[in-house]
């Protein structure tokens, strides 16, 4: 079976950030790790070289695949940043046009500034994702 690529591991947050160099990009990350350690209680972690990630939980698929993902997470990507928050489908569509001017994909939501988005928005989704992944994972 497959390995995982994304683990948590022990490389630094910090660093990771102050490598960015698009200072905009730099400054948005600093301040999304302050907003998800607050919101979740949760240490930033890397998770593999791109993800920072807040939380974990442990995940098994009918398959046999299983492995550890963190509860919530971003990664500060080329285009835009990526925010892994896994939503309630019934909820997802009316919270993301509360938060502001974003993109979404199946697993992300992707932004490319802070200052587009509503941050008591994302505070709410936050709350929201990390007790939706309890419901789900325990």
């Amino acid at each position: 079976m497959a390995t995982n690529k994304t683990t948590e591991n022990t490389a630094d947050v910090t660093d990771f950030i102050n490598r960015i160099s698009d200072e905009l990009k730099r400054n948005d990350s600093t301040q999304l790790v302050e907003i998800f350690e607050k919101q979740t209680s949760f240490q930033a972690k890397m998770w593999g070289a791109s993800i920072i990630g807040f939380g974990s939980y442990h995940y098994k698929y009918p398959s046999g695949h299983e492995g550890n993902a963190p509860i919530v997470a971003f990664s500060p990507r080329a285009a835009a940043i990526s925010l892994y928050v896994y939503l309630p489908p019934d909820q997802r569509e009316s919270l993301l046009t509360k938060l502001g001017k974003t993109k979404s994909g199946k697993g992300c939501i992707y932004i490319k500034k802070l200052s587009h988005i509503n941050l008591e928005v994302l505070n709410e989704l936050i709350d929201i994702a990390v007790n939706y992944n309890k419901e789900i994972h325990g």
